[in-house]
Parts: structure tokens; sequence; C-alpha cells
């Protein structure tokens, strides 16, 4: 049985003045939340759109190579810098260890990534045994451990490595792999946690997915996974879809010049199960102890579960 952790609603109002401060823009009303179609068997989603399984990773490729370039600065518009606070939680369920190998899946920007790094030299500075002997007292170099960057566009990992270096972030603390979350290239049992954040609705395959992440965990090892999920707030659904169909797009085409792409990822967002359905994916997955984490209302939940053998 999944766990429902619910958070307060006191986070609210920022999504909620972010909103009203668009208020004055004139949209019609077709732009909130049509209807959401079903998608036959032989086809996926790609937003309201029905397409060939096959194309859908080009397409959403094509998505992803077009926003790159403003994908964190439209990161902090369209949230109001609430996705940062999301990010900062999910490395705080993580708990990063001494040692730790993590791997970020669909991270190409490393904003995930860099932040497991800080808590994890951060645990390991603290975990520093003192080793006795003569003079000022002397640290026993404790094993390092390593991040690893996954995800299927070069553009999103170029875009990365700009920002690792203009950070300062020492690049053999990183690795960085083009790699699709459906076949990934990582022996069995070789990563001691793993985290997808904002990724997994574009994944074509997503059950393959889940099946690839727990097949590289180690034993007790933890999965997370960051993403947009299901209002659970009395009547703030309908405010959510305004913002969402009316402004988003429109902030998309005035700072990234492409408002489409936009639409597409306020689409895919509708089309992704809620929090109870994604959590009995990952039970059906063979991940145990799945719980779910609503954050905003439950406009974002944070999935979680272990592969327990």
């Amino acid at each position: 049985m999944a766990l429902c952790l619910r958070r307060s609603v006191a986070d609210l109002p920022g999504l909620i003045g972010l909103a009203s401060r668009h208020a004055s823009f004139q949209f019609h009303t077709s732009t909130v939340a049509p209807q959401i179609p079903e998608v036959p068997k032989e086809t996926v989603d790609f937003g309201y759109q029905s397409v060939p399984r096959t194309e859908k990773e080009t397409l959403v490729g094509g998505v992803f190579r077009s926003v790159a370039p403003s994908y964190d600065v439209m990161n902090d518009l369209m949230s109001a810098g609430m996705h940062r606070v999301w990010k900062d939680r999910l490395v705080e369920k993580l708990r990063p260890f001494p040692g730790m190998r993590h791997l970020d899946v669909a991270g190409g920007t490393g904003d995930v990534a860099f932040r497991v790094l800080r808590a994890l030299r951060e645990a390991e500075a603290a975990a520093r045994p003192q080793v006795p002997g003569p003079g000022p007292s002397r640290s026993a170099p404790p094993q390092k451990g390593t991040v690893v960057i996954a995800d299927i566009n070069p553009a999103m990992l170029l875009e990365g490595r700009k920002r690792a270096a203009g950070e300062g972030i020492d690049s053999y603390d990183l690795e960085w792999v083009e790699a699709s979350a459906e076949t990934l290239p990582f022996p069995d049992d070789s990563m001691d946690s793993y985290t997808i954040s904002f990724g997994i609705r574009n994944v074509t395959d997503r059950d393959a997915a889940l099946r690839e992440a727990k097949r590289v965990l180690r034993p007790g090892g933890r999965f997370l996974c960051l993403e947009f999920s299901k209002v659970v707030v009395p009547g703030l659904q309908q405010l959510y879809d305004l913002y969402s169909f009316a402004v988003i797009p429109q902030i998309g085409r005035l700072v990234a010049n492409d408002g489409a792409s936009y639409q597409y990822l306020v689409e895919s967002i509708r089309m992704f199960p809620d929090q109870e359905s994604w959590a009995r994916q990952l039970e059906a997955a063979g991940l145990v102890g799945v719980e779910y984490e609503n954050l905003m209302g439950g406009a974002v939940a944070i999935h979680s579960g272990f592969k327990l053998h």
C-alpha cells in the first residue's frame, strides 16, 4: 500500500500569486484544460496528441533541443523559483552518504546532480575520521562518492557541462553519460540511488525505465522521482489550469521564442498518472516501501521506493 505524506498547503501562495500577476492577460477560454483524449495502445501520448510509439523519442528530443538554452531560466519563471525548493526537498529525502554512487537520470542541466554532489561532499566531510599522530590532527581521506548524470539529449548535457564549468565544479566529480532511461549503459547492482526529476513523463516506455532503474540499483538502493502530479486541494485546479494553459506557453513564447514546446510540456503533465496510479506502477516494477509526498497542493509529488533484492 502506498503511503501518502501530505504537506501543508501553506506553500500555495507562490503559485497563486504568480498566476494572479498575469491576470490582466486576455486569453480565450479554449486555452484552459481541454478534455484529455484516450491514447490507443499502438500509440503513445505526446502531449494531447497520439503518435506512433517509435516517434515519441524523436519528438521529445526536438522539444528539449529547442528549450535547452533557456531551460533553467524558464524553470525559475514558470515556478516562481519554487522548483529550487522542490529539488532541495528531493535531496533532503535522498540523504546522500559517504562513498555513495548516485545516478541522476534525465538530469542534463545538472540542477539536481549539483545539489546531490554538494550534499554528498558535506556528508563525507562530516564523517571524516581524525587520525591520531604527532602535531595537528590529520584526517584520513574517505572514499569519495560519485554522481552520474544520464540524459538522452546531448543539447541538455552540453548546457549542464557549461553550467558546471561556470560554477567551478570539478569535472572529476561528475560523470556525464548520453543514455536513454529505457536502456541504461550501467551494470546490474551498480548504483546506491537513482533520481529522475521532471523527466519520467517524457519517457516513451515508463515501465521499461522503471525496470532499468531497479536493475542498476544495488539491493537496498533507493529510487526517487520528482514529477508534476495531480492537484488535491479543492478549488485550486481551475486556477492551476488557467495558469498552465494560458500563461506558461506565453512565457515560453516571450522568453524562449517557443510557445509550442511549453504547450507540449503543460499537456504532458495532464497525461501523466495521478499519485496513486504512479505509486502502483512503482510497486508493479518490484520496488518496495513505496510512498509519495505532495508538494504545492499536489501539483508536484515526490515518489520513493527501494530495491529489496
